[in-house]
């Protein structure tokens, strides 16, 4: 890594020394500054673009020249005349003024060069081949090198530290709703312009009239000569991974058709080597592009997610296998009407292993009972977890929009989503012994939205949003634990000569399972039901060019219905349901079963917004008037809470630049649970999680305080964004949490203690000619009141990231990332301790040579250190690719992951209630040949 470091410093330093700069100023006929105007040198020599620059707003710029060179300036600015001159450097400094007059030739001026970055009103565009180097292969390679675009860690889009939710290709949507497929799969070289379009707003009739500072999409600009043909690629290989492991496979088709009135998209993916565009829990959670109309209104409530949870990062698997079919279109009858939708078919098989090891947090007694607290603290624990899960989804959109004239917009989507998914699993614990668990799980749900947005006058506009949610999921749930019926009245005393009981016999006869037998086979049904109507009304007045008001009436609907049952297989297959002896929050006792259980809810609101603005400054202070009326019936009672709330909200921004502001928010929202956490009887999360609701739960309320800066200064190329939010929550539903062995116990209250949370981040990024560095930080802190074995007890923690990053990015000569993340992360729970250190260094070496060669590596090392324990691992993949040249359509590549072939990774934390430590077992290291046909 050191020698890495002193290369990258010396090319840094060769490329500043050989090079002068010139600089001056931009001016019109009159004498005024030119602020945007650009300025290029195109080298006389090569014919190649030397440098680029963007006028400040004093109209300043500065080119970086090489010495004893010959350069041809080419000075413009849209309505005026192109300004030509040839110049020779020497090895001094050079100053230099234009003057640009008024153009009133008909034909404007043809460019040699196209900036690379030139931006229109709200709309950032970079001109793709500016930043290629001939190695990119998909359109996330391209974004990558886009000063003020990242790739974050889950694939997202992030522009100036803002997520992009839409990307559209030739202004036709693309698989609305996330944004990976896209960037996984767009061919680099079909790509001709990046188009960042900020402050974005879908609905043309609202664009002066709401507040879109948040809101980033991108539309990809196709190159010429890709309308009305298909194109893309086909890939397949084959390859070897060490026994008995089987013999790899890839076949990956993904195809293109774009034409003015219609577009086609193809991608299908079928592998067995873990690269996967979406993850399972990536498709769980694809929107669709769909958004709430009541997001903005101070409500939430939490509908919950009773599927299976799936892998967070794919590389955690031992072995994936997955089959990926999609298919999006888009069609305009004619320029009224625009119909569009996808279709994803994804099936995978996982195989994961997983050994940790948990340190639960101590608790102190109380000696004002009888009891002694800190005796039923679990004991440490190890686990060895072997598992595979099997899934099965399909999510198919289709959307309509009809604009008759400007006046008038009706749009409507229909969202249907399937899935069939098993997860197995073999645990054995160092304190219960074996465990097999199955999750089986086949939910459906279907998403409806219906938009109307007229304009009455200038005036005057209305917009009617509503959604229909329906849901329905039925998760099935089975665990096999041994068990010993010999020692079921012995106790834990370590002066008694006797076996110990079982770790579960205490839990299973609270239960009311049967214990006199072979193993435990425990089972729980389960259907959860769940109904939602949210729709809003809105009307606009524009009182004037710098202010409007806005009146909301909305109203959300929501019903969910939840059954349950716990029962016993015995070892003589009969059945048994037990009857619990455990009690609920006032002594009553509990119930295996959850007897239709249902949970209505709704929210009339009225909502006033005044929008203004004066100089630099934007202010929109509001308020919003809820009648809420939630009530749950089970067991024959019913539990009424309605009541009347004002919720306040107000925004500031203020807009120093076109490319400088600052934004204050701040919001008040009331969150309501779902029925799961109301339901009384007892609910298995799995054998050692079980948990019973509370009907008398009542919402919790936080105050949300957002602070955001960001600048992108095109005449220097410095990307600067950051931000602070916190939140307080007041009357938080928070669990009571008892332990017997390791097996727990939750019930929810409202809490009388505030939670806290506090995040604090930025990112700096400067461009230096060739050179880009970055500095990203990010510092959290959070403050939660948890409650165990009856005593409550602070959780702290505070994280702090520290991410420098320093690249190249030359058109010819080979590239360099070099990247550093460092983390420390601090948890104080209760009377326990806890810090975590980790150093991961990272280098990407990129290069293309000889115009037929593309050869690529990663290397990351991670330390984690806990307490002076260190861990590390590293990982190292590479790939090699050869094309006779850009334009062939065969490419044949050699591609290795893994390549050090480690086991497992480790990592280190801590949770509410514990400090872990775990190590995953990884795939080993995979070789495969690959041959890639472009159309």
């Amino acid at each position: 890594m050191k020698k890495l470091l002193v290369l990258l410093c010396f090319v840094v330093a060769g490329s500043t020394f050989a090079q002068i700069k010139m600089q001056g100023v931009v001016k019109d006929s009159i004498g005024k500054p030119l602020e945007l105007a650009n300025v290029i040198a195109i080298n006389q020599k090569t014919n190649a673009l030397e440098s680029y620059a963007i006028t400040n707003d004093k109209g300043k710029y500065i080119l970086s020249l090489g010495k004893n060179g010959t350069y041809k300036i080419q000075v413009s600015y849209i309505g005026l005349k192109t300004f030509e001159q040839v110049i020779s450097t020497q090895e001094v400094n050079i100053s230099k003024d234009f003057k640009l007059l008024t153009d009133n030739a008909l034909d404007a001026v043809e460019l040699t060069y196209e900036m690379p970055v030139t931006i229109k009103g709200d709309t950032l565009i970079y001109n793709a081949d500016s930043f290629k180097n001939g190695s990119e292969r998909k359109l996330e390679d391209v974004l990558e090198k886009l000063p003020g675009v990242e790739i974050n860690e889950d694939g997202q889009i992030e522009v100036e530290g803002k997520t992009v939710n839409k990307l559209m290709v030739n202004g036709k949507d693309f698989f609305d709703g996330d944004t990976k497929l896209a960037t996984k799969n767009i061919p680099s070289n079909a790509v001709d312009k990046v188009q960042v379009l900020r402050n974005y707003s879908e609905v043309g009739q609202l664009r002066s009239v709401t507040n879109n500072q948040d809101n980033v999409a991108i539309n990809i600009k196709l190159k010429e000569g890709k309308e009305n043909f298909w194109f893309g690629d086909i890939t397949a290989g084959a390859g070897s991974a060490p026994s008995p492991n089987d013999e790899l496979y890839l076949v990956q088709p993904k195809l293109f058709y774009y034409s003015p009135k219609y577009s086609i998209n193809l991608i299908g993916d079928m592998n067995n080597i873990g690269e996967v565009a979406l993850t399972n829990r990536d498709l769980r959670g694809f929107g669709g592009g769909f958004r709430l109309p009541s997001r903005t209104s101070g409500t939430n409530i939490n509908l919950g997610d009773n599927g299976l949870g799936g892998l967070t990062n794919i590389q955690n698997a031992q072995e994936v296998i997955t089959k990926l079919a999609t298919a999006n279109f888009s069609y305009s009858p004619n320029k009224a009407l625009d119909l569009s939708g996808f279709l994803i078919y994804n099936s995978s098989r996982l195989r994961t292993r997983e050994q940790n090891f948990f340190d639960y947090i101590e608790v102190e007694d109380d000696p004002n009972t009888p009891i002694d607290e800190s005796a039923s603290v679990p004991p440490d624990e190890a686990t060895i977890q072997r598992g595979r899960e099997a899934s099965n989804q399909a999510i198919a959109k289709l959307s309509a929009s009809y604009k008759p004239n400007v006046n008038n917009q009706l749009d409507y989507d229909i969202l249907a989503r399937t899935s069939d998914d098993e997860e197995r699993q073999d645990l054995f614990s160092s304190v219960v012994g074996s465990t097999d668990q199955v999750d089986q799980v086949n939910p459906y749900s279907i998403n409806q939205n219906l938009n109307y947005y007229y304009t009455l006058n200038e005036d005057n506009i209305f917009a009617l949003e509503v959604q229909h949610l329906l849901k329905d999921e039925d998760p099935f749930y089975n665990a096999l634990l041994v068990n010993d019926p010999t020692n079921n009245d012995n106790g834990n005393d370590p002066n008694d000569m006797l076996p110990d009981e079982d770790a579960f016999d205490e839990t299973a006869e609270n239960i009311g399972f049967n214990r006199d037998q072979l193993s435990y086979d425990i089972n729980q049904e389960r259907r959860v039901k769940s109904n939602q109507l949210d729709a809003k009304l809105d009307y606009y007045n524009i009182l004037n060019s710098k202010s409007n008001i806005n009146l909301t009436l909305g109203t959300i609907f929501s019903n969910q219905k939840f059954n349950s049952n716990i029962f016993q297989f015995l070892d003589d297959d009969t059945r048994l349901d037990p009857t619990p002896t455990l009690t609920d929050l006032e002594g009553n006792l509990l119930s295996a079963e959850n007897d239709d259980v249902e949970y209505r809810f709704s929210d009339v609101y009225l909502g006033v917004h005044y929008r203004f603005k004066t100089g630099k400054f934007t202010f929109t202070p509001g308020v919003s008037f809820h009648a809420y009326s939630n009530q749950n019936t089970q067991a024959n009672n019913t539990f009424k809470d309605n009541f009347f709330d004002v919720l306040p909200d107000f925004e500031m921004r203020i807009q120093f630049k076109k490319s400088e502001a600052l934004q204050f928010n701040y919001n008040m929202t009331n969150t309501f649970t779902d029925i799961t956490n109301i339901a009384e009887g007892l609910v298995l999360n799995n054998f050692n999680s079980i948990q019973f609701g509370n009907p008398e739960l009542q919402n919790a309320l936080s105050h949300n305080f957002r602070l955001f800066y960001s600048s992108f200064n095109l005449f220097n190329y410095t990307n600067v964004f950051a931000g602070v939010n916190y939140s307080i929550n007041e009357d938080q539903i928070r669990s009571l949490t008892n332990f017997e062995s390791v097996i727990r116990t939750n019930s929810f209250f409202n809490s009388q203690f505030a939670d806290e949370n506090a995040t604090v981040f930025g990112r700096v990024e400067r461009t230096f000619g060739k050179i880009r560095a970055r500095l990203g930080a990010n510092f959290s802190y959070s403050k939660l009141n948890q409650f165990v074995q009856g005593r409550q007890s602070l959780n702290e923690s505070f994280t702090q990231r520290y991410t420098p990053e320093i690249r190249t990015n030359f058109r010819e000569a080979p590239n360099v990332r070099l990247r550093y993340r460092y983390t420390i992360n601090n948890n104080d729970q209760g009377s326990n301790s806890t810090k975590f250190i980790t150093h991961a260094p990272s280098v990407r070496f990129d290069a293309y040579i000889w115009d037929a060669v593309t050869f690529i590596t990663d290397f990351t090392f991670t330390e984690q250190n806990n307490d002076g324990n260190k861990e590390s691992f590293k990982t190292w993949d590479a790939s090699l690719r050869y094309r006779k040249n850009r334009d062939a359509k065969w490419e044949y590549s050699l591609i290795a992951s893994n390549l050090l072939d480690i086991d497992s990774n480790i990592s280190n934390g801590a949770g509410n209630i514990s400090v872990f430590s775990s190590e995953t077992f990884v795939q080993p290291r995979f070789v495969t040949f690959r041959l890639t046909y472009t159309l």
